[in-house]
C-alpha cells in the first residue's frame, strides 16, 4: 500500500471508529449533483495515476483521482476512447468521480453507459478493508457484479481507489446531419431510423433560435457513414464546426442550457419510444428520444414527475439553487419501498457506521 491509499485508509479507520462523516471529492466538478454534501473532506486526487494500459487487449486500469482529461488523452494517443462520452462540466473531473456519478453523454443511447465499461473495481469499505471486485477482463462470471454497482452510487457505498475499464477505437469516420422538424417528427424518425442498420451514434433536438431542429450524428465505417449520409438526406454539416458543439452538448453548456434564468435544470430519462410528454416548455431531446432536459420553476416539480412517471421513466432535478431543493421534494425521485430497502441494506452492508457520502444520493441514506 502506497503511502497516498495508506494516508486515505487511516483517515476511513477514524472517521468510522469516532462516527463522523466523510465527503468524498475529486476535482469537484460535479459538487451540484445529487444532495448536499456533509462531513469532513476527503480528497481523492492524490490516488493518480494511469496503472495498466494494454491498447491491444482494450483494457485501462487507472487510480480513482486520475484527472478524466489525462486519461482520454493517453487513450487518444493510441487511438482510442471511452465511446459513453462521461461529462467533464467545469473541468477537475477525475476517474473516480466519473464511476461515482455514473453520467454518460451524448452517445449514450448507441454505446452504453458507464456501467457498461466497468471491468472491476478496487475501494476502501465503511470499515477501512480495501475490497476488489472484478477484474480486467470483459468476461468475469463469478460472483456478484459489485463492480458495476459502484456506477451511479455517488460514493455511498465505499471509496473506489483504482478502476479498470474496456475502451474501445475512436470511429473510422463521423458525419452530423441537420434536420428542420417538430419533435413529434423527431421522435418518430428516430425510432423508426433506430429499426434500420444505421451507423446512429448520437441525437440532440432542439429548438434552435425558434427554428425545430435534429442533429444527427454518425459514427462508424467510412462506407456506411457516407451510405447514411445518402438514404437519410438532411443538410450535412462541417465535423470541425460541430465537434465543439457536441462536446457543449455533453457538459450541459449549449445556449440552451445557459439561458435558463431563474429555472431549474430537470433530467428526464424515459424509453426512446415516449412521445412528446406534457412540459412546461418544449425540452431539448438528446438519446434517440431517452432523455429530456427540461427548464422548469420550482413549482412545476410535481408535474414533472407525473409526466416522466406516466411513461415509466424518472426525473431528476439536476441544476438548481439550493433553496429550491426542499421546495420540490429532493432531486431524485423518491424510492419505492422494495428499492428503498435495497439500498439501505447495501449501505448497512459497506458503510456500516455511514462515513462516506451521508445523505448524498438520498437524504436518509
Amino acid at each position: 500500500m502506497d503511502s497516498a491509499l495508506l494516508l486515505i485508509t487511516e483517515q476511513v479507520r477514524a472517521a468510522a471508529a469516532a462516527g463522523t462523516a466523510l465527503r468524498i471529492r475529486g476535482g469537484g466538478s460535479k459538487d451540484f449533483y445529487g444532495e448536499p454534501a456533509v462531513g469532513e473532506l476527503l480528497d481523492t486526487r492524490p490516488l493518480s495515476g494511469i496503472t495498466s494500459y494494454e491498447p491491444s487487449e482494450l483494457v485501462v486500469t487507472v487510480r480513482a483521482g486520475t484527472p478524466l482529461a489525462e486519461l482520454e488523452a493517453v487513450l487518444a494517443e493510441r487511438g482510442q476512447c471511452l465511446p459513453f462520452e462521461p461529462p467533464h462540466f467545469e473541468g477537475g473531473a477525475t476517474v473516480g468521480g466519473m464511476v461515482a456519478a455514473g453520467l454518460s453523454g451524448p452517445a449514450r443511447a448507441s454505446v452504453g453507459a458507464v456501467r457498461d465499461y466497468v471491468l472491476g473495481v478496487t475501494l476502501l469499505n465503511g470499515r477501512a478493508e480495501l475490497l476488489t471486485f472484478g477484474g480486467q477482463v470483459m468476461k468475469n462470471v463469478a460472483g456478484y457484479d459489485v463492480s458495476r454497482l459502484m456506477c451511479g452510487a455517488m460514493g455511498t457505498l465505499g471509496l473506489i481507489t483504482e478502476v479498470s475499464l474496456k475502451v474501445l477505437p475512436l470511429a473510422p469516420a463521423e458525419a452530423t446531419l441537420k434536420f428542420q422538424m417538430s419533435q413529434a417528427e423527431a421522435l418518430t424518425q428516430l425510432n423508426r431510423w433506430g429499426g434500420q442498420p444505421l451507423p446512429l451514434n448520437a441525437s440532440c433536438w432542439v429548438d434552435d433560435g425558434g427554428t425545430p431542429t435534429l442533429y444527427l450524428r454518425l459514427r462508424g465505417a467510412v462506407a456506411a457513414v457516407e451510405a447514411a449520409c445518402k438514404s437519410l438526406g438532411g443538410e450535412r454539416q462541417d465535423n470541425a464546426v460541430t465537434a465543439p458543439d457536441w462536446n457543449l452538448c455533453r457538459n450541459q453548456q449549449l445556449p440552451w442550457f445557459l439561458t435558463r434564468g431563474a429555472r431549474n435544470l430537470w433530467r428526464l430519462s424515459v424509453p426512446q419510444t415516449a412521445p412528446v410528454l406534457d412540459l412546461p416548455e418544449a425540452p431539448l431531446v438528446e438519446w434517440h428520444g431517452g432523455l429530456r432536459w427540461v427548464r422548469a420553476m420550482p413549482d412545476d416539480a410535481s408535474r414533472l414527475r407525473s409526466a416522466a412517471a406516466a411513461v415509466g421513466g424518472s426525473a431528476t432535478l439536476f441544476i438548481a439553487d439550493d433553496a429550491h431543493i426542499e421546495r420540490v421534494g429532493g432531486r431524485f425521485d423518491t424510492l419505492k419501498p422494495p428499492l428503498d430497502r435495497i439500498h439501505r441494506q447495501l449501505k448497512k452492508e459497506f458503510d456500516p457506521a455511514g462515513v462516506f457520502n451521508r445523505g448524498r444520493l438520498y437524504p436518509a441514506i
